[in-house]
């Protein structure tokens, strides 16, 4: 006889706004779409076997030559691919922490040891810690700018300094996932530290400023021989040829693209001025997203019904430029503020 009792349902109210994955607000432009909506219409034919239209276009817009570009499945996929590379099990994986949370994911998935290096006490990657932090096991150094998730930038003579120590053995991983929202005068002279530093691999989305974080396209750039050990392990029909429709689209639609970014480093100087004079000290962000401080931070986003990326002190990361998700961030932790 079936049981009289009603099934139990979840009575938490769904989330209004989902600001944990640092995602970009706005869909693709038209023209990104055109050209994407083209190919889905050949989606009956396989892509090439291994990538070479992305990487060249990729490589053209760079200045770099094609052989010095790979691509995968976002930048996640293309570090993974990384690591099963150029580390082997047991090594070590040195990153500041907090850091981008798929790579001690990834670092486990490769046998890799995770070594944490605790950001300073400003709050920013500790480039002397990461130095120290290296030893005979390290087998890949991972350096955010902007920093994932505090938007912090490390100075250009700080990164320099910091490479100049790093033994040409270990690879470094420069992340760049958010540089197209950095301030040209932030942005670095990346041909002249590519020549100086063959070990220095640069690491790059369109997934972020672009808005195309479900077509899943990363790639990263260095030196031909350390991209070539990367290449070996590309994966056959890898990459769908909607990517290449995607990138060149993006490209031709830079002034478009341009104005878009401007808009959302425009939302978060606001979101960030109002949230500091409301009494919540926001550390200044070079990204698409804010790091907003604990402790009682997530818990207060999370009763307004605001998912973010939260943190085990109670902090939290939320993307901006959603103007209501905006007004709603700051409500929240005005009551936050209210109620000490």
């Amino acid at each position: 006889m079936p049981s009289s009792r009603r099934p139990r349902t979840d009575r938490r109210a769904p989330a209004r706004f989902d600001l944990s994955l640092s995602e970009n607000p706005f869909p693709p432009l038209p023209s990104v779409l055109d050209a994407v909506n083209i190919e889905m219409a050949r989606s009956n034919r396989y892509p090439e076997f291994l990538p070479r239209r992305l990487p060249a276009l990729i490589a053209g817009h760079l200045g770099v030559q094609p052989d010095q570009v790979v691509v995968g499945a976002g930048a996640t996929g293309v570090a993974m691919q990384i690591m099963q590379a150029l580390t082997a099990p047991g090594a070590e994986l040195v990153t500041s922490s907090p850091t981008f949370d798929g790579y001690p994911i990834m670092a486990e998935m490769a046998g890799l040891n995770l070594v944490p290096v605790p950001l300073n006490a400003s709050g920013d990657q500790d480039a002397d810690g990461l130095r120290r932090a290296v030893s005979k096991r390290t087998a890949l150094l991972v350096l955010c700018r902007p920093h994932n998730p505090t938007g912090t930038v490390l100075p250009a003579d700080e990164v320099r300094r910091f490479l100049a120590a790093i033994p040409n053995r270990i690879p470094v991983i420069l992340d760049e996932a958010y540089v197209e929202f950095l301030a040209e005068p932030d942005q670095l002279d990346l041909p002249a530290l590519l020549r100086r530093h063959a070990n220095l691999i640069v690491l790059r989305t369109f997934s972020k400023a672009y808005g195309l974080a479900g077509l899943r396209i990363g790639y990263a750039f260095g030196g031909h021989d350390l991209m070539g050990r990367i290449r070996r392990l590309q994966l056959p029909f890898g990459m769908a040829t909607a990517a290449v429709a995607a990138v060149a689209a993006s490209y031709a639609a830079a002034p478009e693209l341009g104005a878009r970014v401007r808009r959302i480093t425009a939302a978060r100087e606001h979101l960030r001025n109002t949230l500091c004079a409301r009494g919540t000290a926001v550390p200044r962000s070079h990204a698409n997203f804010l790091y907003l401080p604990g402790p009682g931070t997530a818990t207060a986003l999370r009763r307004a019904g605001i998912t973010a990326k939260c943190y085990a002190d109670g902090s939290a990361r939320i993307a901006v430029g959603d103007p209501a998700a905006d007004l709603a961030v700051v409500e929240a932790l005005s009551e936050r503020v209210t109620h000490r």
